[in-house]
């Protein structure tokens, strides 16, 4: 099942410039989900990171496979409406630089989970070469 941005914004509550998934292209409620991010020269981070080398800060694109994560979370009718905060990040490894003109492919897989806590396991490719991959510990709670 695909989520355009529009569908993505009514699961989660990030907005710009923090949603950093453009589109979903399909996911398995509660385990998994696949997306992909859009990298653009016109994002405010390339600004400051760097002037005349733009590259995607690698802290962003662990954010955005942990969004892709999220988004296989909430989209269980029970967890609906809820936020998904990090617990923690393990094993991160970054692997390619991330530049404009770039398209993300993010996969995370829910692979532990008890009660509001559990562990997924993320990659990041660009053009097949793996950029990113990270074992992320999320938390669920309510948005209020």
């Amino acid at each position: 099942m695909e989520l355009n941005s529009d569908e993505i914004q009514k699961i989660l509550p990030h907005r710009y410039p923090f949603l950093l998934v453009d589109r979903i292209l399909d996911y398995k409620t509660g385990e998994w989900a696949k997306g992909i991010k859009c990298v653009s020269v016109n994002e405010m981070q390339f600004l400051g990171h760097f002037p005349g080398k733009a590259v995607m800060p690698g802290v962003l694109i662990v954010e955005a496979l942990a969004q892709t994560g999220a988004v296989a979370i909430l989209t269980d009718e029970k967890e609906a409406g809820k936020l998904v905060l990090f617990g923690g990040i393990k094993k991160a490894r970054f692997k390619r630089q991330v530049v404009p003109g770039d398209v993300i492919e993010m996969e995370c897989k829910i692979i532990t989970r008890k009660g509001p806590i559990g562990i997924g396991e993320a990659t990041a490719t660009v053009n097949g070469q793996v950029a990113v991959t990270a074992e992320l510990t999320f938390a669920i709670t309510d948005a209020e």
